[in-house]
């Protein structure tokens, strides 16, 4: 077999000591293709060179000739290339087909496009907003399919970039609408989401108006998506097509796009929306396509309807249609939101199967899933291992945690040390992340003193172990109730110049909480936060302040919900009220009060005064209850929700 070759030759556009940053001479290559009828061995479908979309990538540099070295002398024997050429097919530079005869003049010609490609493309593009745009006016100009989910998921995508909302991202919505596609519900919460954290306050008043105005539009009367999506509710669970035909007589003519919306619409009633999408594609002049049956599989991923959506998955792989990236993505979402492990990981290795790939990132993900469960199912965990080294011929150092992270958490401790060894051998080295997860299976299985000893092994590794490791050692610990060797742990490591955060703190506050050490958790919080400037998470907050009530230490409790609103946290009032009626006085009701104030005396919202007379009725002290009526402001003594409830109560005890 003749192939073409590469020469290299001085090039004029160079000066003679031209070099490159590495030092080596600037030259120009040639490519000398094989001569007529004489083929490559190269896949004709196969660049030489990785093209990356927008961006090309150049070639290496060769070496230039130097004429004072000797030529290097050839391969001792054929291992090296065979080795060589392994790795070339493994990544795919070469093709493992057989070699197309000479005349086989021309490649055959690409597979159009279709709605899962268009996606596909999307997703890979999702981290460059410019470059996923550009894709995507590429495909409208090409005419490629773009329906809704691309539409949805290109929006999502230029809100992930808040800066460049007016540039891009109202443009965008704008062409949306008016090619007659809607925003999904999803879409408009991620995106509120990133203009509320880049404090884009204008733009988020703006999308949260056209929120609600297309959901006023949605239930408005005369829309015919939303008169179906009422038909479709209310049908009889087991309704047959001859009832929608009846309900849905003023339906225009079906498209994909209306079949789509009445599905997002009655997307909580799974059942019902199979039956009209069953009705449906028995229409006259309509057929389901890939979109639809999208649609309707997402509906179907759940507990109650999970038969229908294996079924519904076979169909479309009978005509020869597949699920789109989005598709997978929001329905493993669904998945491991309802902890429907299996599901998710059937769900996967269809995907893993299809051309449709997820990313290398959700193996490892779906894994650590798995094992944060109560009780983790290793049949499932190899599975997603044996499904991710098919595909990819290889494990990762996040797929070799995954599995030692279930096996660990099941108290498999011999195969997650194989596993280790065998991580080793793969050329990954165990870190805190791998070691963080032997001590804390370890401190599961209540070998809290074994558990201690990693911590020698691994400095004796190399591996100094960092506060994810130490707050895995002290959350053990404090599960299996020594809580006091926790805060001897707790000394230790900030002895050792490491500083607790958040996380820590809620594990220290919990546990102490837990062996009914109250005043211990409330001391530690107050010198962690006041004094050593720790900024804790609003749950711990509720949690100590809850604790602090529950065993009467009010006046403490009320420190730290001034803490908590000094640090911009919504207060945490809810409990006050029944806790100082129960055991407070008059002056404790006021001061609470008194602390919800706003710094321009803002007073709290009537609802709170209201919760407080209520819980001081209940308690039986009526009286009290009038006189801290007496000593609020106007404003609420006039309110008529509580004018209404004294009457109430007055009417209550003369009768």
């Amino acid at each position: 077999m003749v192939r073409g070759k590469m020469v290299i030759e001085p090039d004029a556009g160079f000066k003679k000591n031209d070099k490159w940053a590495d030092g080596r001479q600037k030259v120009k290559k040639k490519w000398i293709p094989p001569e007529e009828g004489q083929t490559t061995g190269l896949a004709p479908h196969v660049a030489l060179f990785p093209i990356s979309l927008g961006r090309p990538v150049p070639p290496p540099p060769l070496p230039v000739a130097n004429p004072k070295m000797a030529p290097p002398p050839p391969p001792a024997s054929s291992h090296l290339r065979l080795l060589l050429l392994t790795h070339l097919r493994r990544h795919r530079l070469f093709s493992t087909a057989t070699t197309p005869s000479p005349s086989a003049s021309t490649p055959p010609p690409a597979a159009a496009p279709t709605t899962e490609s268009v996606l596909y493309s999307l997703r890979s593009l999702s981290k460059d907003p410019s470059l996923a745009l550009a894709f995507f006016r590429r495909s409208a100009k090409s005419g490629h399919p773009l329906g809704s989910a691309a539409y949805n998921l290109m929006l999502r995508t230029l809100a992930s970039r808040p800066p460049s909302a007016a540039q891009h991202f109202w443009p965008f919505l704008s062409d949306m609408e008016a090619a007659g596609h809607s925003v999904d519900q999803g879409t408009y919460l991620a995106a509120l989401a990133s203009f509320k954290k880049a404090s884009l306050n204008a733009d988020y008043a703006s999308l949260t108006e056209r929120l609600a105005k297309a959901r006023a539009d949605a239930q408005a009367a005369g829309n015919p998506v939303s008169a179906a999506a009422a038909a479709v509710r209310g049908l009889e669970e087991d309704g047959s097509h001859q009832d929608l035909d009846k309900m849905l007589v003023e339906l225009p003519p079906l498209t994909e796009t209306a079949v789509t919306k009445v599905l997002r619409e009655v997307r909580d009633h799974p059942v019902k929306a199979l039956a009209f999408f069953r009705w449906a594609g028995r229409q006259n002049g309509y057929k389901h396509e890939s979109v639809a049956y999208n649609a309707m599989a997402r509906v179907l991923g759940r507990e109650e309807s999970v038969r229908e959506f294996w079924e519904l998955i076979q169909e479309m792989k009978a005509d020869g249609m597949h699920l789109d990236i989005d598709t997978y993505v929001k329905l493993s979402r669904q998945f491991q939101k309802r902890h429907m492990m299996t599901e998710a990981v059937e769900l996967y290795e269809l995907m893993m199967d299809s051309p449709y790939k997820p990313s290398q990132a959700d193996g490892p993900l779906l894994l650590r899933r798995i094992a944060l469960g109560p009780s983790p199912d290793l049949e499932l965990a190899y599975r997603v291992v044996r499904k991710y080294e098919a595909v990819y011929e290889f494990k990762s150092k996040d797929v070799f945690d995954g599995i030692h992270r279930a096996l660990t958490s099941n108290g498999r401790f011999d195969e997650a040390a194989e596993v280790m060894y065998d991580m080793r051998g793969a050329g990954h080295q165990p870190d805190n992340i791998t070691y963080s997860q032997l001590v804390f299976g370890l401190c599961k299985a209540n070998k809290c003193d074994e558990a201690r000893k990693v911590f020698d092994e691994m400095e004796a590794e190399g591996c100094v172990p960092d506060l994810k490791t130490w707050t895995m050692l002290i959350q053990g610990h404090c599960a299996a109730g020594e809580v006091d060797k926790a805060l001897h742990y707790l000394t230790e490591m900030i002895e050792k110049n490491l500083d607790a955060d958040a996380d820590l703190l809620d594990v220290m506050v919990k546990g102490l909480c837990n062996q009914d050490k109250v005043d211990a958790a409330h001391t530690l919080f107050v010198e962690m936060v006041d004094k050593g400037e720790l900024s804790p998470w609003q749950n711990t907050y509720k949690h100590i302040i809850s604790e602090l009530l529950r065993v009467k230490k009010l006046e403490e409790a009320l420190g730290l919900l001034k803490s908590m609103k000094a640090r911009k946290f919504p207060p945490f009032a809810d409990p006050f009220p029944p806790k100082i009626a129960e055991y407070g006085t008059l002056e404790d009701a006021r001061d609470f009060l008194e602390a919800l104030k706003g710094s321009v005396n803002t007073y709290p919202a009537y609802t709170v005064y209201l919760l407080m007379f209520k819980s001081f009725f209940a308690e039986g002290r009526y009286s009290e209850a009038q006189d801290l009526l007496y000593k609020c402001p106007f404003h609420i003594r006039k309110h008529h929700e509580i004018t209404k409830l004294f009457e109430s109560i007055k009417a209550k005890t003369t009768s």
